[in-house]
């Protein structure tokens, strides 16, 4: 008893410090404590015009979190917290998660659902829904693009000088943009089967001024099927949302020319008890709650080795960009 406590009382310390993170994102607390470091709790209620008492047991909840350090009376975000939770450019931003982890989409539908095992799909959500997953995917692709891509051995220099790229699972159109401006010389096809991450696509490309290198396309990948012969095909951290994981291999060997590359970005799932009960495993538990209403779960890294292979793919490789992001590559 005395062991397993401590146990169950860490959740609820985690639930507190989450809650407490996520209500200083959306208040603006967090963001205005990084724009004016070193303010008591009342100078923190005033510029936001909230209560003082409030905020002063915010501050406190957050000092206990780690969140902030304290000198005096003088609060200040703790060391990197500012970019871990504000820097949407960074690759090590994870603001967005504490938010998508409160949508109703991921744990409150889930518990409803819980006697019925009703499904859903992506057009079944929400549009905040789809701009936070946008959010949290996007340190994925800032860590692909062009750090991960140039580890995968040969295909940073035809990158270079230009080629057709195609971005699976394209969503919100983060990665496209992305891709199209770290590669100048390429030219870029998203796909989804999404029509309102394509809407939301075309209009992001066309405020960038895109459109003329980057095109769009509304498919589920299970149905893609390319009039293209694309150097490289990417999938980032959708390939195990896929209906039909093997017809979308097949569609993504068929999209390349030959020895064309598909890289796989994608969250490594831990294959064993150990490591379920990490901190990165345990984050990733979170994840298959929603993955769960989708009709799918997290796939082993090792699992895109086999589906690689059974499809005939050759060079395969893999690469840790964190312990929550892994690469699989191939060639055709």
């Amino acid at each position: 008893m005395a062991e397993q406590a401590p146990v169950l009382l860490a959740q609820v310390a985690g639930y507190a410090g989450h809650r407490t993170v996520a209500i200083g994102l959306r208040s603006g607390l967090i963001r205005t404590l990084d724009a004016r470091p070193g303010i008591t709790a009342d100078e923190l209620a005033d510029a936001l015009g909230f209560d003082h008492f409030y905020v002063s047991v915010w501050c406190r909840s957050a000092l206990a979190a780690g969140i902030v350090d304290r000198a005096g009376d003088a609060f200040r975000l703790a060391a990197h917290m500012g970019t871990l939770l504000l820097d949407k450019g960074s690759p090590t931003y994870v603001g967005g998660v504490f938010l998508v982890c409160e949508a109703p989409e991921m744990f409150g539908r889930f518990e409803q659902n819980l006697a019925s095992g009703e499904r859903m799909w992506w057009d079944d959500t929400s549009p905040e829904w789809i701009a936070g997953v946008a959010g949290t995917g996007t340190p994925f692709y800032t860590r692909l693009v062009p750090g991960g891509l140039e580890q995968v051995p040969g295909l940073a220099e035809r990158l270079r000088d230009g080629c057709l790229i195609v971005d699976t699972a394209c969503g919100a159109g983060v990665g496209v943009i992305r891709l199209a401006t770290t590669y100048p010389r390429c030219e870029i096809l998203g796909v989804d089967g999404d029509a309102h991450s394509i809407e939301q696509a075309q209009v992001r490309v066309a405020e960038a001024g895109l459109t003329d290198r980057v095109r769009l396309v509304c498919s589920p990948l299970e149905d893609m099927a390319l009039d293209v012969q694309a150097t490289v095909v990417i999938n980032n951290i959708s390939m195990h949302e896929c209906r039909d994981i093997e017809r979308v291999a097949a569609n993504v060997k068929a999209a390349l020319e030959p020895g064309g590359w598909f890289v796989i970005s994608d969250f490594p799932f831990p294959d064993s008890d150990e490591g379920l009960r990490t901190v990165p495993g345990r984050v990733m538990c979170a994840i298959q709650f929603f993955e769960a209403q989708i009709d799918d779960q997290l796939l082993p890294r090792t699992a895109y080795d086999e589906l690689l292979t059974r499809h005939g793919f050759t060079d395969l490789g893999s690469v840790q960009l964190t312990p929550m992001h892994a690469l699989t590559y191939g060639r055709a």
